[in-house]
């Protein structure tokens, strides 16, 4: 039996600290390619990527799954007190940036697909996506990948992202979608001026705090029948001005919204530009606007697929999962496009934190529970 724990700690031995491939694709196209998937590297935009799949091209029932082996940054090195790189075990936990997010889910399904052809070859294909650009931009890798798909006349039926989904306790969440999420930079320019004679200056300033109070008071909703309400934070407001005798000339202000379906980022682009508008107008200064939307919500409706995924849980853990749209964005926004998708993982409580573990019981576990979701598709 192919040994996911291994594999994970094989894995978080490549330092793939985003964009560096640092040796984890390399490995699992090796692995995969030994095991009879037919591999293809997809880099772009010096972004690496791999496509495998095993079974026949374009079947009607191919299972996809998609994950990521890039990292975030391990951050101040003395504080960890176990190697970030290193892979160590102690007392069954293992320690390493990438054991919660997320090697040891791209591990574990890679040695449940594994397993799965050999022991009991499916009719239908078996489809792995993984990116090296999760946790950068996000440009080049599962949006490559799925180019690359359609470029090639490859389809995945359904698909499982394998992103630590469980808050707490291993089986209790699942993901059926993702709120949106986008971020508007406001700057507000007005006139310099001597803080002694303000009315030869106009001050950016009390524009600015007005638009951001505006905003940041406006109630966008009170939730959806499966999303919670959406939020705006204000992130930041920055003037760079270290005199405290000047009116400064500009500032700016940065709010980002995470937001349901009961809206599009185009319909909150237009409240945001009509909102900055307003405050220019009352204030008589100047606002540029700048938005990027990183993702629309969606939601893939609960019934076959999110069934599927949610008996297999409940069979291996003894726990039901909560179908749930919480969190931040995954490469699913992406995903929703190209087919149903939903996300099933392990707990996430470490997940980007100095001394990143994961429990290596559930890495089996989480092995156990793709083999049946394999088992239980094509069964």
């Amino acid at each position: 039996m192919t040994d996911p724990v291994k594999l994970t700690a094989d894995l978080i031995r490549c330092p793939s600290v985003t964009p560096e491939e640092g040796g984890a694709l390399v490995l699992l196209q090796r692995v995969l390619g030994e095991a009879g998937f037919e591999c293809t590297r997809v880099d772009r935009g010096g972004v690496c990527n791999l496509f495998a799949r095993w079974g026949q091209k374009g079947h009607p029932r191919s299972f996809g799954f998609n994950g990521h082996t890039d990292v975030v940054p391990i951050g101040d090195e003395a504080a960890w007190t176990m190697r970030p790189f290193g892979a160590e075990t102690r007392d069954g936990v293992m320690y390493g940036r990438g054991t919660t997010d997320m090697k040891s889910g791209v591990a574990a399904f890679a040695a449940a697909a594994i397993d799965f052809v050999r022991d009991t070859p499916p009719d239908g294909a078996v489809i792995l996506t993984i990116t090296g650009d999760e946790e950068g931009d996000a440009l080049h890798g599962t949006v490559a990948l799925l180019d690359h798909m359609d470029n090639a006349d490859e389809r995945m039926s359904v698909c499982l992202v394998g992103e630590p989904t469980c808050p707490d306790k291993m089986g209790e969440m699942m993901k059926i979608g993702r709120r949106g999420s986008m971020t508007a930079w406001f700057t507000v320019v007005g006139v310099q001026g001597h803080s002694a004679y303000p009315h030869r200056a106009k001050n950016p300033l009390p524009a600015m705090a007005r638009l951001m109070d505006r905003l940041a008071s406006h109630e966008l909703d009170q939730g959806s029948d499966h999303f919670d309400a959406s939020t705006l934070a204000v992130v930041t407001i920055d003037t760079g001005n270290a005199a405290t005798n000047v009116i400064p000339a500009q500032c700016v202000g940065t709010v980002n919204i995470r937001f349901n379906d009961l809206h599009s980022g185009a319909s909150l682009s237009d409240w945001l530009r009509k909102a900055a508008d307003q405050v220019a107008q009352e204030y008589g200064v100047e606002v540029d606007t700048k938005i990027k939307i990183s993702g629309e919500s969606f939601l893939t409706p609960p019934g076959p697929l999110s069934d599927l995924v949610s008996q297999a849980v409940a069979n291996e853990t003894g726990v039901t999962p909560e179908l749930s749209t919480t969190g931040g964005t995954s490469d699913a926004r992406f995903i929703k496009n190209h087919c149903p998708v939903v996300e099933f993982g392990l707990v996430g409580r470490t997940m980007h934190q100095v001394d990143e573990c994961v429990e290596v019981e559930q890495i089996r576990q989480l092995k156990a529970i793709y083999t049946r979701i394999l088992t239980d598709y094509f069964a």
